[in-house]
């Protein structure tokens, strides 16, 4: 079983994804797509924010 840091290292890998997709999907102008992926960052960005993580310097699409 992995440990907290683990899934934490894992949901910030894969936010830092999220993010680099939406900015690609905003330029694209792909707004159905944009809207999945938006769905995805706000339940990483609770995961992390519970996790004790500060989104403050990496949080580069600051949506709610």
């Amino acid at each position: 079983m992995p440990s907290g840091i683990e899934v934490t290292k894992a949901a910030l890998d894969d936010f830092k994804k999220i993010q680099d997709y939406m900015v690609s999907a905003k330029k694209e102008n792909a707004v159905e797509t944009y809207g999945k992926l938006k769905k995805e960052y706000k339940i990483l960005k609770a995961l992390l924010q519970v996790s004790g993580v500060n989104l403050e310097d990496i949080d580069e699409i600051k949506e709610s």
